[in-house]
């Protein structure tokens, strides 16, 4: 990485928190707030960034929630990727209800116990994008991972498989490709996407990060500039790449395990996980699981609502 990028640093939380694997920023303009999961302990963080720290809310969930999604036509309920696959999140009752379990009798048994959601995005025409990956409290992740698509419909897909941790999905400016992240491969793969059908097709590498470098990508944002806004897990970092794969910017932060940068106007809101390995980096443990916020000058892609059509 060169010496000529534009730097942020972070030296401390906008919420200090302990989750064990915050995820999923996400913010809803209507409202101002910005709601995140804690994968680990089963919990819906919720902050009116209107009102500031003091309004931050926690909700204890049922089942572990790894994504979420706003429903057209209503903010009563949400769509979110939970253990089993998809479902409905009531927002008065804080109950879920499952709408389209990702697990049939070609996966064989057991595979709904040893396996959960992970991260997701909605694209244009409403169809929500959902990857899979083994429950790290049930077994270590291998490659029996899937990225799922739900249509309108209720009609899902199994798009990408063979996947071991699947994590940030999105979309170009022009909407004509799909970037999607497998951790461990070090890669961010870029696919030709058409929208009418939401197929994907040609596979290459984004962007690669480098061996040498500690940690591996994990979450990411688009912004309106057309750049990709990627956490590095195990990094203690966000890097910043250019459309054309370059790394433009980055941002450090004062924990390693950084898990998902989400856009909230021009500030991005960046979750983190505790510090898996506390005695060999102490200086981590301190803000591990706590959210932080850097002002980057730069906007976020709208994000798109689920069309329910049943």
């Amino acid at each position: 990485m060169t010496g000529d990028i534009q730097r942020w640093m972070a030296t401390e939380p906008y919420l200090h928190l302990h989750c064990g694997l915050g995820e999923a920023p996400y913010y809803d303009e209507s409202s101002g707030s910005l709601r995140f999961v804690d994968i680990v302990k089963e919990r819906l963080h919720t902050v009116n960034l209107r009102q500031g720290p003091s309004s931050h809310q926690t909700c204890d969930l049922e089942a572990a929630i790894s994504t979420t999604a706003h429903i057209e036509g209503t903010d009563d309920e949400l769509i979110v990727g939970a253990k089993l696959g998809y479902a409905i999140f009531d927002r008065s009752t804080r109950r879920l209800k499952y709408i389209k379990k990702v697990w049939d009798g070609r996966d064989g048994a057991g595979k709904e116990e040893r396996m959960r959601c992970n991260d997701g995005a909605v694209d244009s025409a409403g169809r929500y994008w959902v990857g899979t990956m083994n429950d790290p409290k049930v077994k270590a992740p291998t490659n029996e991972g899937v990225l799922f698509r739900l249509d309108s419909d209720l009609k899902l897909h199994r798009m990408i498989e063979n996947v071991t941790i699947p994590n940030g999905i999105g979309w170009s400016q022009d909407d004509k490709k799909m970037f999607f992240v497998d951790s461990p491969t070090r890669n961010i793969f870029v696919y030709d996407f058409d929208a009418a059908s939401g197929t994907i097709s040609n596979r290459e590498v984004f962007f690669h990060y480098a061996d040498e470098e500690e940690g591996v990508p994990d979450g990411f944002g688009m912004d309106t500039s057309g750049n990709l806004w990627t956490a590095i897990c195990g990094g203690g970092k966000v890097l910043q790449i250019s459309p054309e794969g370059k790394v433009v910017g980055e941002i450090i932060l004062p924990t390693r395990m950084i898990s998902c940068p989400g856009f909230a106007g021009e500030n991005l809101f960046i979750t983190s996980a505790e510090e898996e390995e506390p005695d060999k980096y102490p200086d981590s443990v301190k803000y591990g699981g706590s959210l932080f916020k850097v002002h980057v000058g730069v906007a976020g892609m709208p994000l798109h609502r689920f069309k329910r059509k049943w």
